[in-house]
């Protein structure tokens, strides 16, 4: 088995000059930690805490990577379930659980993010919201050096599983109710971020609808944005019968937006956060229990933590109709 020794040995440098390396201490020069790094692919070398973690009866450590909404000031509901329904399950499975945000990796390559993860004796992550245009997380996602779980991002190998709700059944349901209540033939979609795994899905059981019912549909990306939203509805609505909206925070600048034009059209959203039960109108929406879909996640990475192979899992939703009653205790 190599050692920190030979690490050391090959990069020509002190062994604490590579135990400073590895635990990512300041003041060490690029270049002498291009020498180590190189010296730790090169021999392939795990540092002993992350060998004990693999070799013990434990699962070990794991890690949430969560994407925070930054196009809201409201707190983001959804990434609190995520995180309330990721450690609840955790502590029942003797699981160790570090929570991480896509921002403070800006800037890192895959590369640097596995030594990262490795010297923290992590093997085993959750990946929420990963979009096409994440490339770094693609890549270590593709290395398989460790057991990943991707929730809404349908992507899978030997190592990695995803999980989440069928997105273009769900939103064909729930415009589809909406449409067909209101007997409406104009519509304005309101879709989410332009290289999103779900706003693809979405919009696919958007068009389905409309190709199956003939409606005029006028399609606008509101990046799930609230702001977006609302000025998109201020823009289109008068012109459109219904507004069907990919979630449930850009229904609501939607909806705000009708009422200060003092206009009706009905409203549907996605994903059923208690904010829309404040809303002042109520709206149809998909329900997705986020913190089940995190509880499910932490699962399925023990699964493969215990030798399991990736596949993909598709979860259960509800279409709902919040109330103000509902919601509050």
């Amino acid at each position: 088995m190599v050692s920190i020794k030979d690490v050391a040995k090959h990069a020509g440098v002190a062994i604490s000059t590579v135990s400073k390396v590895l635990n990512h201490y300041p003041n060490v020069s690029e270049e002498t930690k291009q020498k180590v790094n190189r010296a730790v692919e090169e021999l392939n070398f795990v540092p002993n805490s992350v060998a004990a973690a693999l070799s013990s009866k434990q699962s070990g450590r794991v890690a949430l990577f969560l994407n925070l909404n930054t196009k809201t000031q409201a707190i983001d509901e959804i990434v609190m379930q995520y995180i309330s329904g990721a450690i609840n399950k955790a502590m029942g499975m003797g699981l160790d659980v570090i929570t991480f945000f896509f921002s403070m990796f800006e800037n890192k390559s895959a590369e640097e993010i596995a030594r990262y993860l490795k010297a923290q004796s992590i093997h085993g992550i959750i990946i929420y919201g990963m979009s096409k245009e994440d490339m770094v997380w693609q890549k270590l996602v593709e290395s398989q050096e460790f057991k990943v779980v991707l929730v809404d991002a349908p992507l899978s190998n030997r190592s990695t599983s995803s999980i989440w709700v069928n997105q273009e059944q769900a939103q064909y349901d729930v415009a589809k109710k909406t449409v067909m209540e209101n007997d409406c033939q104009k519509v304005l979609y309101i879709a989410g971020k332009k290289n999103g795994y779900v706003t693809g899905e979405r919009l696919q059981g958007m068009k389905r609808l409309a190709e199956e019912m003939e409606l005029n549909l006028l399609i606008k990306n509101g990046d799930f944005s609230e702001l977006q939203a609302r000025n998109i509805a201020f823009r289109y609505a008068k012109k459109r019968d219904v507004i069907v909206c990919a979630s449930d925070l850009m229904a609501i600048g939607a909806m705000r937006a009708l009422m200060e034009m003092d206009i009706f059209r009905p409203v549907c959203g996605f994903d059923g956060i208690t904010l829309m039960g404040y809303a002042g109108k109520q709206m149809n929406t998909i329900r997705q229990d986020f913190a089940g879909v995190s509880a499910a996640a932490v699962e399925e990475l023990h699964y493969l933590l215990g030798g399991g192979e990736g596949r993909h899992l598709v979860l259960p939703y509800t279409i709902e109709r919040m109330k103000y009653m509902d919601i509050i205790c």
